[in-house]
């Protein structure tokens, strides 16, 4: 179900076939006496009335929380009452304010839900989708027809398509595609009807219902009448006509019938080669705006005060009214993708908390059913709605808000920072200028050049020649990255001028809009991180991390150590007075987040992030100071406390990324520049090795009991730098099994270890194959001498097998170092567990 695209209410089941499995599923929960919440999952024949039962969860699952969210019913809520005791008739319904909780939900909307995938960031991964979940968040967007809601729900999944048609799409198997899914496969079957494949054709080749495939039908026949209308307006009024001539031919209706089959502002924009302005003036013109509906769970059957909106073109009224209360519009961070995850739903969540102890009107505008933000009692408004620059003007103009705040869900709403600015929206919190600054990679550079602050040699790409003239003017290896991109998108070291082209060539279709920067990349150098907040300017606090990674490691990716504890008191003083500089210098108030490298006693500013990052949910934790709900009053104007201290804790806390390697068949697990893990841990620790031990086990790595390690170090460099580490596992009783290079590194030292063939000599023995499939290695360490993609087929190999076989595995120097530093240290030992409220601060 994690992989599917759902819709709701039902769309193509019969109303016997809808009963029918009602009764199944009302007689199957009273034999198994399940009070609660129930999930039971049906497989039906749609050429019969025979069907099987998949599987029964008598617990909340994913499909729970989308059922809740789809139908705006409070499941968790009731199945909580049921179980303390309490009967439906007793329960009231905490949505609708007047009906009690025996009332089945009745919906007189329909509901979209797409799966996110990010399957783009990992090398060789196999892009099939099936019955292993592969998809790292999902939306879910709310429409009157199926058209609307299909084409909005593409938008909200952030992957920069405008709609179900992505003529930018290209298949080399089509039908290939179509027979066997993938995660491209809604856009082959639109790419396939505009090819002129009939919708028989494709339900033969896909099995999905024509029901479905005739409402994509539709919307590609009207995208095609548009394009045929705008070509023909193009040759009438010729290049140099205005958009508003080019729209000329767009009469009221046509547009209206356009918006009601879900196409958005910059779609028709880009089909009459105009501006996104154009046609929302157009729009506007013609008086078509949305109209504001409720969700409230009884399809207006009852009267209902419910605060959960959505907007629809199928409306002839709101369904609320609007005062002059000027709330607060907190932006929130979309579907969960690799970058942007419930970090940012906590700062969204928090954020809302506090503007309400405040007393403002707080609305929230997000569309990812997963998260906390969008529960009906988290705001005074919720608009389940995607983060685009028309919606959120679109609610702006209905609203009437004090301002906007940006800063909270990730980089998301911080996109949309100087469109919004320039529409005329009132953004709270550090201005638009100073925010596009510190995203502008040239703007930002001057900046530091201004205050005198160090940074890696950088150049703005201009053309190919000019690249590669940079890169070998300053050596290789150089960092290749877009501007305003998340997760580091399209971010690549490259080792060499074919690399480089290679690379940039891919960083350059990311963000087309914003320019792409090489710097010199930094080898064995740290990386430091402040999370800060500031008012009018001035620091309120700050929280320094280091990263147990050295650069080269997404800082979502690295294991984060906080308060820091292998810090000189120069480096952080140095550290804090380069945030202290750049707060007065950009004049912040909110949130910001600082990256820095350290190598041989000299600090360079790599990054500055104008909003809450990933890790203020975890220095919040860990230090017991809510960084958000300061920075919320930093906002909003209030007294804050100034010149608060982290760094005097008597615990550490350890960040640890969460990755999803094993799901993610054929993916290579090794980390680099661009983010790959799909979550986080965290663990409180009375030291740094206590700590890092409980994060990796909460990460579901298992420790080694059978103490028989396989060791694969490139390089003599890093042998050397490992060589301590080999000695303590030997001392600790484990059987070390090499490779080739590696036994040989190791006799010559005079530790003894097993040497084992490579995984393609499969008929010598012993071989790495044979002993990890028969479960006689418990841990694998292997260290690439550099992260290109010219990495060895049996490296690879060896890596995806331990993961498939659920082995742990490092591959980066310093982590694997402190993680033997850290069983070395445990010994027999056994590791502390304490509540969180017993670390004192």
């Amino acid at each position: 179900t994690g992989e599917s695209i759902v819709i709701a209410p039902s769309q193509t089941l019969t109303n016997r076939d809808y009963h029918h499995l009602r009764e199944v599923s009302i007689g199957v929960i009273r034999h198994l006496g399940i009070v609660g919440e129930c999930n039971i999952q049906f497989a039906l024949d749609p050429l019969s009335e025979e069907y099987r039962i998949i599987e029964v969860n008598a617990r909340l699952s994913r499909s729970s929380a989308l059922a809740s969210k789809a139908t705006g019913y409070p499941l968790a809520f009731v199945a909580a009452k049921l179980s303390l005791g309490y009967s439906l008739t007793d329960i009231k319904n905490s949505v609708t304010k007047v009906t009690a909780a025996c009332f089945e939900p009745a919906l007189d909307y329909l509901v979209v839900k797409i799966p996110r995938w990010d399957l783009k960031k990992f090398r060789r991964v196999s892009t099939r989708i099936g019955t292993g979940m592969k998809s790292v968040g999902e939306i879910m967007s709310i429409g009157r027809t199926f058209e609307e809601a299909i084409q909005k729900a593409v938008r909200m999944l952030g992957t920069g398509m405008d709609g179900v048609i992505a003529p930018e799409l290209t298949f080399d198997d089509l039908e290939e595609e179509l027979t066997q899914p993938t995660d491209q496969r809604l856009f082959a079957v639109t790419s396939a009807l505009m090819q002129g494949y009939s919708v028989e054709r494709i339900h033969e080749l896909t099995k999905i219902d024509t029901w479905f495939l005739s409402k994509l039908s539709r919307i590609v026949d009207l995208y095609k009448a548009l394009k045929a209308k705008a070509k023909g307006s193009l040759k009438e009024r010729g290049q140099g006509a205005t958009g508003a001539a080019r729209l000329g031919s767009l009469d009221g209706q046509q547009l209206l019938t356009a918006k009601q089959h879900g196409f958005s502002d910059k779609q028709l924009a880009s089909l009459f080669s105009v501006g996104e302005q154009d046609v929302r003036a157009l729009r506007e013109a013609y008086n078509i705006r949305p109209s504001v509906k409720q969700i409230d769970t009884l399809a207006a059957e009852y009267p209902a005060r419910t605060n959960y909106l959505y907007l629809t073109y199928r409306g002839s009224a709101h369904d609320v009214t609007f005062g002059d209360s000027k709330p607060v519009i907190v932006l929130g961070g979309g579907a969960y993708r690799i970058g942007s995850s419930v970090e940012f739903d906590w700062c969204c969540v928090n954020s809302a908390l506090t503007l309400r102890k405040l007393k403002h009107q707080t609305i929230i505008i997000n569309c990812n059913p997963e998260t906390v933000s969008t529960d009906y009692d988290e705001s005074d408004r919720l608009y389940f709605e995607d983060l685009s620059y028309e919606t959120v003007l679109d609610i702006c103009a209905l609203e009437n808000p004090h301002g906007v705040i940006v800063s909270m869900g990730g980089q998301i709403p911080n996109n949309l920072v100087m469109p919004l600015h320039r529409a005329g929206i009132p953004i709270l919190g550090t201005s638009p200028e100073s925010i596009d600054s510190a995203e502008n990679r040239y703007k930002f550079s001057k900046l530091l050049d201004d205050l005198g602050v160090d940074q890696p040699d950088w150049k703005e790409l201009t053309d190919m020649k000019d690249a590669t003239g940079f890169a070998n003017d300053v050596g290789y290896p150089v960092l290749v990255r877009p501007s305003y991109v998340l997760s580091g998108a399209a971010m690549s070291i490259a080792f060499s001028d074919a690399e480089l082209e290679e690379y940039l060539s891919k960083a350059a279709k990311v963000n087309p809009e914003h320019p792409v920067v090489i710097s010199k990349f930094l080898t064995n150098a740290k990386e430091i991180e402040v999370d800060a907040v500031a008012a009018n300017g001035d620091l309120v606090i700050s929280a320094i991390t280091e990263h147990v990674e050295n650069a080269g490691v997404h800082s979502g990716d690295a294991t984060m150590v906080f308060p820091p504890q292998k810090l000189y008191l120069e480096t952080i003083k140095r550290v804090r007075h380069i945030a202290t500089q750049v707060a007065k210098s950009l004049c912040i108030t909110g949130p910001f987040n600082i990256q820095f490298l350290a190598k041989d006693n000299d600090i360079k500013v790599i990054e500055l992030n104008l909003r809450a990052s990933r890790s203020f949910p975890f220095v919040s934790k860990v230090s017991r100071y809510n960084f958000i709900d300061l920075a919320t009053r930093a906002i909003m104007g209030r007294r804050v406390p100034m010149g608060i201290s982290t760094l005097d804790l008597e615990h550490v806390g350890v960040k640890a990324p969460q990755f999803s390697f094993s799901r993610l068949k054929g993916a290579d697990p090794v980390v680099t520049v661009e983010m790959a893990s799909t979550g986080e841990v965290a663990c409180l620790g009375h030291d740094l090795h206590d700590a890092l031990l409980k994060s990796l086990i909460a990460t579901g790595m298992e420790m080694p009991s059978r103490k028989a390690v396989l060791v694969s170090v490139s390089g003599d460099a890093n042998r050397y730098k490992f060589l301590d580490s080999i000695r303590d596992l030997q001392t600790l009783g484990f059987t070390i099994y090499a490779t080739y290079g590696t036994h040989l590194f190791l006799k010559d030292q005079g530790i003894s270890s097993t040497f084992l063939h490579k995984i393609h000599e499969m008929d010598t023995t012993p071989n790495i194959r044979e002993y990890l499939n028969r479960d006689k290695i418990d841990l694998v360490i292997n260290l690439p001498a550099r992260y290109s993609r010219e990495e060895l087929d049996d490296e690879y190999e060896m890596r995806r097998r331990a993961v498939d076989y659920g082995i742990p595995l490092f591959t980066n120097l310093q982590l694997a170092k402190l993680f033997v530093e850290s069983i070395v240290r445990l010994g027999d030992g056994r590791l502390s567990i304490d509540s969180w409220d017993t670390y004192k601060t």
